[in-house]
């Protein structure tokens, strides 16, 4: 079968690969479609730390059920399906206190075992969703990165009225975004350095944008807040040095989600988090958010297509990598079609 596999740092391709099988608790899936990620790129540039080579990447991608396994009956083949790729243990103590998603042992798929960018994958049975009707396979392997903004969102606590700003307008900041609004969020300020970007936002219901080369970030934003700062804030951008700056723009009580995998050491100001009493969480992937994002989707309150920008084979992976490495401004989201 064909699969997208990366088999060192900056050398990856489409190849031919053996076919899975589903073993005991597993299922085996027909992949329709495969989201690209941020962290896809983080693999295939070298940057991810987990990552084990070769590797078959992936971890945003829905299917058919093609075979199941020794003793599964909740799941049948042809069940249409999306995957949560966060495999857990179950008995340590973030397991023990349901935060899975930090595992000691996690393994997720697509960076610790293989994942959707082929014609068949083996998952467990436990991590698969069945869909509903009129979810289309396109729309449902696009679940996972909403997942990602519901779990932010939630280690942020929002109350009722709470303004959130969002740093960087890419994929993840464009879920959170419609998350937010889906959740009953009405004020959301996006920043990025891309026009094209905040565009975007405004279209799917930012209520300011600001290009952060152009404008004066912490100035527009406390003039709109009246100086009182932003009660939320999501750092989509993933960028350590702008820590500081959510840091000052934070309201007295106010909390800061951080979803980035940087290394680089970020200057962090006690003073502005005591005096302030902030709340810095860490969100990472989530803690089994899958049913929450498909209710929302039934319910027509996510749009996971708008964020689509293109709709490639599997054979232009090659050339999905190179756009989104030297082109970014072109795309937003990079859906890859397989079994379709």
């Amino acid at each position: 079968m064909k699969a997208f596999q990366v088999n060192a740092p900056h050398d990856y391709r489409v190849a031919e690969v053996e076919e899975p099988t589903a073993g005991a608790g597993e299922v085996l899936v027909r992949v329709a479609f495969a989201g690209i990620c941020g962290s896809d790129m983080h693999i295939i540039h070298g940057d991810n730390a987990f990552v084990r080579f070769p590797r078959i990447t992936g971890h945003e991608f829905a299917g058919v059920i093609d075979a199941v396994g020794e003793g599964i009956t909740d799941v049948a083949v042809g069940d249409r399906v999306c995957v949560d790729p966060v495999i857990s243990c179950g008995t340590c103590y973030p397991c023990r206190i349901n935060r899975p998603n930090v595992c000691s042992a996690l393994e997720v798929i697509g960076v610790h075992r293989n994942g959707g960018f082929e014609e068949f994958v083996s998952v467990p049975v436990a991590n698969v969703h069945k869909l509903p009707e009129h979810i289309g396979l396109d729309a449902a392997a696009l679940v996972e990165p909403y997942t990602i903004a519901a779990n932010v969102l939630d280690r942020m606590q929002p109350h009722p009225g709470d303004r959130l700003l969002i740093l960087g307008a890419g994929v993840i900041g464009m879920t959170i975004l419609q998350m937010a609004r889906a959740l009953g969020i009405e004020e959301i300020i996006v920043t990025d350095v891309i026009n094209e970007r905040l565009t975007a936002a405004k279209e799917l219901g930012a209520t300011h944008v600001l290009n952060s080369r152009e404008q004066e970030v912490e100035k527009e934003v406390l003039a709109l807040t009246q100086g009182e700062g932003v009660p939320l804030i999501a750092d989509a951008a993933c960028v350590p040095a702008l820590l500081p700056q959510m840091l000052r723009l934070a309201s007295p009580a106010g909390r800061i989600g951080l979803l980035g995998f940087s290394v680089q050491p970020s200057e962090l100001v006690q003073l502005e988090v005591i005096k302030k009493e902030l709340t810095l969480v860490g969100s990472r992937l989530s803690n089994r958010k899958f049913p929450e994002v498909l209710k929302l989707m039934e319910n027509g309150r996510l749009d996971p297509l708008a964020l689509v920008s293109h709709r490639l084979p599997l054979s232009d992976m090659p050339n999905a990598i190179d756009m989104l490495d030297h082109r970014p401004e072109e795309a937003r989201k990079v859906l890859i079609s397989i079994g379709a």
